[in-house]
This record gives C-alpha cells, sequence and structure tokens, in this order.
C-alpha cells in the first residue's frame, strides 16, 4: 500500500520548510491564482468534494492544490511523471489541511501506478489530469466510482490527444474541459512556457550555449512554435520537421528550414521533439547524427526517442554529467539524451518547468474549471468538452487586472454589428 510522501521522507521538517519556501515564491508571481484563492477560501466553493490530481508535482502546480483545499476540497495528489516530483514541495503539500500528496521523485513504474491508485482510493468526485493517466486509470480498474464523479480537467496536449480518442471509442463515461485548447493556455502555456523552459533546461544542463547552433524541431504545433521561436531568438539556426502539411507551410513561411528528419539528422546539433506521438526519432536518424548531438524531448511520454534502438547501437553508455546519458556507437560518435528521454523541461535534475506566470495563467483555467464543475456540472454530457468561453475570458481579465492594463469595450451598436448578419455594402 502506497503511503504518503511524508511517511517516507528523512528530514521531513527541512523538506516541508524548503517545499513552502518553494511555494511561498511562486505565489507571490501568480496573481490569478492569488486573486482565486481569496474567493475560493472567502466562498468555499469545493466544499464535500474530493479532487484527485495527477499532475507535475512542484510549486505552481502545488498553489493550484492549495487553492482548491482552502476552497473546501479534500485534495489528493500524485505526480503525473517519475522524474518531475520535487519531494520537498511534495512534502510541503502533505502538511497542508485537506490534501494527501503521494508523489515522489524518482519511483518505478510500479510505484508510480500505485500513488496513482492511492489517489484514486479517496474516491475523486472531480479529477485534475495531465496527460490523463487517471481518467484512464479510473476507467479501466475503478469504473464503480464513475457515477459519482462530477467530471474532469486535463492540463496537456497529449492528455487532450488520448481523450478524444477515448470519446470517439465511445469509452469516455465522464465530462472532461479541455484545459489545453483554450486560448488563456495555449497560447501562452504551449508556446511560451514550453519555449522557455526547455531551452533554459537543456542550457543549464549542459552548460552549452545556443548561438550558432543548429536546432531540429519536431513538430510545429504550439509547443514546436515556441521552442523553435525561442531556439531562433537566441541565435540558433532552426530546422523544423514535420507531417502534417499545413503547419510544415507555416513553418516554412515563418522562415524556417522544413525537412524530413531523415535529411535533418545529418546536420543538427540538438533535437527537441514535442509531437505527443512515438518513434519520431529512431535507428536510421542515430546512424546519420554527428558526434556529440543533444538528444531531448518536450512531449509529454518518453515515446518520441526510440531509445530501446539506441541502446542497441551503443557499445558503452555512462552519465557523462548529471541529468546527461551519453551513448557511445561502435564509430566513436556519442549521442546524449537529456532526462532519460523524458520531458526535458521538468525531469532534468535541476529543471524547474515552466515560468510561474505562465502557469498562473493555466492554473487559473484549471481553477475556474473545477468551479465549474461544482457549479453546473449537470449540463455537461460526458465526453470532451471546450472550456466555456467566459471562463477563459474571466482569467484573462483577472491578469490584466493585475498586470494595470487597461483595454476596450465594444460599444452597444458595435456590439449589434458583430452579431447581425443584415449588414451589408
Amino acid at each position: 500500500m502506497t503511503t504518503p510522501i511524508s511517511e517516507r521522507l528523512d528530514d521531513l521538517d527541512e523538506a516541508r520548510d524548503s517545499g513552502r519556501r518553494k511555494m511561498d515564491w511562486a505565489i507571490q508571481h501568480m496573481p490569478i491564482c492569488g486573486a482565486l484563492r481569496e474567493q475560493f477560501e472567502a466562498d468555499q466553493p469545493f466544499a464535500g468534494e474530493r479532487i484527485g490530481m495527477a499532475m507535475h508535482v512542484e510549486a505552481k502546480t502545488a498553489v493550484l492544490a492549495e487553492i482548491l483545499a482552502v476552497g473546501g476540497a479534500e485534495v489528493a495528489i500524485t505526480g503525473c511523471n517519475p522524474l518531475s516530483t520535487h519531494d520537498d514541495v511534495s512534502a510541503a503539500l502533505d502538511a497542508v489541511d485537506g490534501i494527501t500528496s503521494y508523489a515522489e521523485r524518482g519511483v518505478d513504474d510500479e510505484e508510480y501506478y500505485a500513488a496513482i491508485e492511492a489517489v484514486i482510493d479517496h474516491e475523486p468526485t472531480i479529477t485534475v489530469d495531465d496527460g490523463m493517466d487517471l481518467v484512464a486509470a479510473i476507467h479501466e480498474d475503478y469504473p464503480e466510482l464513475i457515477d459519482t464523479i462530477i467530471g474532469g480537467a486535463e492540463e496537456t496536449t497529449t492528455g487532450v490527444h488520448r481523450l478524444r480518442a477515448m470519446d470517439e471509442d465511445g469509452e469516455l463515461d465522464y465530462p472532461v474541459f479541455a484545459v489545453n485548447d483554450t486560448p488563456m493556455k495555449r497560447l501562452f502555456d504551449n508556446v511560451h512556457g514550453t519555449g522557455e523552459s526547455a531551452l533554459a533546461s537543456i542550457a543549464m544542463t549542459t552548460n552549452l550555449s545556443w548561438a550558432g547552433k543548429t536546432v531540429v524541431v519536431s513538430g510545429y504545433g504550439d509547443c514546436g512554435k515556441g521552442v523553435a521561436k525561442k531556439a531562433s531568438g537566441q541565435n540558433a539556426d532552426v530546422i523544423v520537421t514535420e507531417v502534417e502539411p499545413r503547419r510544415a507551410l507555416e513553418a516554412h513561411m515563418e522562415g524556417y528550414e522544413v525537412k524530413p528528419m531523415a535529411e535533418a539528422a545529418a546536420e543538427g546539433d540538438v533535437f527537441i521533439t514535442t509531437t505527443g506521438n512515438r518513434d519520431v526519432i529512431v535507428e536510421e536518424h542515430f546512424e546519420a547524427m554527428q558526434d556529440g548531438v543533444l538528444l531531448a524531448n518536450a512531449g509529454h511520454f518518453d515515446v518520441e526517442v526510440d531509445l530501446d534502438a539506441l541502446s542497441d547501437l551503443a557499445v558503452d553508455t555512462y552519465e557523462a554529467r548529471d541529468g546527461v546519458q551519453t551513448y557511445e556507437m561502435a564509430d566513436g560518435r556519442r549521442l546524449n539524451v537529456l532526462a532519460e528521454g523524458r520531458l526535458v523541461n521538468l525531469a532534468t535534475p535541476i529543471a524547474l518547468g515552466h515560468p510561474v506566470e505562465v502557469m498562473d495563467q493555466s492554473f487559473g483555467v484549471q481553477a475556474v474549471c473545477v468551479r465549474e464543475l461544482v457549479e453546473n456540472g449537470d449540463e455537461y454530457e460526458a465526453g470532451v468538452h471546450a472550456v466555456p468561453d467566459r471562463l477563459d475570458k474571466e482569467v484573462a481579465e483577472i491578469k490584466l487586472d493585475a498586470e494595470g492594463v487597461d483595454f476596450d469595450s465594444l460599444t452597444d451598436a458595435q456590439a449589434e454589428y458583430m452579431d447581425s448578419w443584415q449588414h451589408g455594402t
């Protein structure tokens, strides 16, 4: 049986103090979550609800969990990636009234899924997911709980893809908001968050510069756009690989080279995958790569770089730096994998994830989606749902107010004009 993190750490007090300091630093820079916390604490909208969470347990996520708890919920949380948990933050969360945290860094697959089951044992009435592992486990192993679940919210591109596939198969039995797809998340978290944090994590882990390097970005969705834009801004040459013709054309029109991976493999110094798909970089690509390349994954799961094939090709493997595993080929070339092929901006030893200000927006959307489920959950049928536009705008308005930014409103005449089809030439 999986126990809370507080029962597994040696120096619990020190860990809690460290984690609390990280959380307090984050909330200073999260005005949206700060404003929502005040509302929730006063109104107690989640009283009587049990919220199950499977997310990257670090300081920004902890702020979200805490504001749900101060709003009256019983919260149980665990990690959504074996290498992204900060144990001190997990311990600090476990000390908060109403929160039980099972997240621990470096667990194996068995321990990872046991912790998800421990969260499910709390019989959540709402789920908040990052990759959909929690939703999948409930449907596969605990279907008897579904009738008491109001709904859920999903944070990531990969998780939403999985949910839509599940929905299309008729297997998703409660409503889930696709938080990833709403503008306040997608246009900021995916573009700026992934772009900045992936490059920062790679640079800090390797102590290498971007200037003059050729960076191959696999996938030109919102995350890929962010990585390409930020790498170009740091004076790297960028090559984009794509399978979707319109995105390939978009990358071309933005001024990037667009090539198949079979060609890009011989040219890149750094390879960053952002596709959410498997087998993006495989044996034939490894065979063409230069000595010293870096291989990093900024997609959710560790399936984008075929590490089994790379291991089979290697005659030796060793840790070159903390968080960097080197695979030496028979001809002497060395290919370097960061964070075991897992999410590079969260799984390297010094990774901190997306910037605080960006996650404030995403977690603000998560929080208002949970509130919407409590207040109006019976209006949503089973399946994947877009976040209501009014909620996305609410979060944007809180942010603009905090930044001291004012903006215009439509006049009545303008609003009528935009809503009418009868105005012509």
